[in-house]
């Protein structure tokens, strides 16, 4: 308890709080991207509960990683080197998820521009769609989770400041994926826009698992400007739909 109170008296400690908060939220939009795209490929009474499950399983994952820092700090160690570059457990943890994210975000792009799709997991069973759903869910945040908390841990060593700005983050995510996924079933040209953000994020877990650092602001600009593109094409479409209308 006293060491709580200090803490709460510390301004350094409420500037790091509110700086992790911003940095949880940020990083967390590409995992709600991830999940609001995948739950919409489900049967519409099962959406909600996907991504009620998917984001729970963010949190739950988040806080067990924060109760075993001193082993996720291990995971930058390399374990295996290859053509001289040396791999620790977090580039590998980075690696499949970036291959991942390219491959499901590719072959969810044919999807939608092959005028005569292949039926995938989605168009069998609604169950066995629910299970896949949630599995490929919990995949990416394992990943996601994981360059998360190592990067809270450069920031504080506080474990307190962490679990708050990992649930305020989280629920955060748990207000927004439903009116996020609604607006992206909306609208078509935003769901290739957000694959293509999904193919750029693969891309920068892939180039950071060999050791290329890619800011995070020039990424996010990126999607900021493309954001803003699409949002003016909506503005013309829509002014276009009344003038042929009126």
């Amino acid at each position: 308890m006293d060491y709580l109170l200090q803490l709460a008296a510390d301004p350094g400690a409420w500037v790091a709080l509110v700086t992790l908060i911003a940095m949880e939220v940020v990083l967390g939009i590409d995992n709600l991207i991830f999940i609001s795209i995948l739950t919409n490929k489900l049967p519409a009474q099962y959406r909600a509960k996907a991504r009620r499950i998917g984001i729970g399983l963010a949190l739950i994952l988040r806080l067990a990683l924060l109760g075993t820092v001193a082993i996720i700090v291990t995971l930058t160690t390399p374990v295996i080197t290859v053509f001289g570059h040396g791999f620790s457990w977090r580039d590998i943890i980075l690696l499949a998820g970036g291959l991942f994210l390219v491959w499901k975000a590719t072959k969810e792009i044919h999807h939608n521009v092959d005028p005569h799709p292949n039926d995938d997991m989605f168009d069998s069973k609604v169950s066995l769609g629910f299970v896949a759903a949630i599995a490929q869910i919990l995949m990416l945040d394992l990943v996601f989770s994981v360059d998360s908390i190592i990067t809270a841990v450069g920031m504080t060593e506080h474990i307190p400041i962490m679990i708050i700005a990992v649930v305020v983050a989280v629920t955060c995510m748990l207000l927004a994926a439903g009116p996020l996924a609604q607006f992206i079933e909306a609208n078509p040209t935003v769901v290739m826009l957000a694959l293509g953000f999904l193919i750029m994020i693969g891309m920068t877990l892939i180039a950071e698992a060999f050791g290329a650092h890619v800011p995070k602001g020039y990424v996010y600009a990126a999607m900021g400007f493309s954001a803003a593109i699409e949002a003016l094409n909506m503005v013309a479409r829509k002014r276009r739909a009344r003038l042929e209308q009126g």
